[in-house]
């Protein structure tokens, strides 16, 4: 299903508001398997990044 040009400005929008973005850099070869051991768990990469930060640091919330 596409998105219409007012869906992904109200989709960046909304993101601006409530995310804060991190970029993480892996070594080459790295995404590869950081990619595909989120989906052997089924989750995405971020998904699973942020769960794992959850784990380690008590304070941060959902």
């Amino acid at each position: 299903m596409a998105y219409s040009e007012a869906q992904k400005k109200a989709v960046k929008k909304y993101n601006e508001k409530s995310y804060d973005e991190i970029k993480v850099r892996v070594k080459k070869g790295n995404k590869d398997i950081i990619q595909k051991y989120a989906e052997s768990k089924d989750e995405t990469v971020n998904g699973m990044i942020n769960r794992l930060l959850e784990k380690e640091i008590p304070e941060i919330r959902d």
